[in-house]
Parts: structure tokens; C-alpha cells; sequence
């Protein structure tokens, strides 16, 4: 996850537009914003998508 994803989740959650753990709304959500990293980030790696909103940390922490 780079920091334009991280950026992007951040932006969303925000937003108060959705539960950040329903992943389909937040890819709505997200392209709706023109937030197409986070829209493909979610789509092919969920579980790091998921352990983020669930811990904060990314991968690399």
C-alpha cells in the first residue's frame, strides 16, 4: 500500500458515506471520487485493504 492509497482510504472514511468494512461501497464511494488506486487496491488485495482499517498499519509496519 503507498501513500496515495492510505491518502484516498483516509479521504473516504471521512466522507462518513459508508462503513469502511463493506468493500463494495467503498469502491462506489471511491470511484465516485476518482479515487481509481483505492477502486483497484481494494479489488486485488482485500486483506491488506482489511488490515488496515482494522489495525492501521500497512504491510511494511
Amino acid at each position: 500500500m503507498n501513500s496515495t492509497i492510505k491518502e484516498q482510504i483516509l479521504a473516504v472514511r471521512d466522507t462518513g458515506a459508508t462503513n469502511m468494512l463493506d468493500t463494495n461501497t467503498v469502491q462506489r464511494v471511491a470511484f465516485d471520487m476518482e479515487f481509481y488506486e483505492l477502486v483497484n487496491f481494494i479489488e486485488d488485495d482485500r486483506k491488506a485493504y482489511a488490515r488496515f482499517i482494522m489495525t492501521g498499519k500497512t504491510e511494511k509496519e
